[in-house]
C-alpha cells in the first residue's frame, strides 16, 4: 500500500508545464481542482435516489443516514478542497 501511494505522489510531483511561472494557477492546481470536482460529484451521487416505485407510495429511504449526514459532509469537504486547490501555491 505504501509503494502505491508513493507512486501517486511521485507522479503528482512530476506534473508541470512550461507556463507555470506565468500562470496564476499551475498544472498541479488544476489536477487538484479536478480531484475536488470528483469529490463533489461523489457527494451528490450519495444524495441521489430514494424514489418510490409508484407516485402514490412514500419512500422513507430519503431519510437514510447516507443522504442526510454523509453526503452533505462529502460535498462540503469537496468545496473546501476546491478552495485549498485554488489557494495552494506550488
Amino acid at each position: 500500500m505504501k509503494k502505491w501511494w508513493q507512486g501517486i505522489v511521485a507522479r503528482f510531483n512530476r506534473v508541470e508545464s512550461a507556463n507555470d511561472e506565468r500562470m496564476a494557477l499551475s498544472m498541479r492546481n488544476y489536477v487538484l481542482l479536478i480531484v475536488g470536482a470528483v469529490i463533489i460529484v461523489i457527494g451528490f451521487l450519495l444524495m441521489s435516489g430514494g424514489t418510490p416505485a409508484t407516485p402514490e407510495e412514500f419512500s422513507y429511504d430519503i431519510f437514510s443516514w447516507r443522504r442526510i449526514t454523509l453526503a452533505p459532509i462529502v460535498v462540503v469537504f469537496g468545496f473546501a478542497f476546491e478552495i485549498y486547490a485554488i489557494m495552494k501555491r506550488f
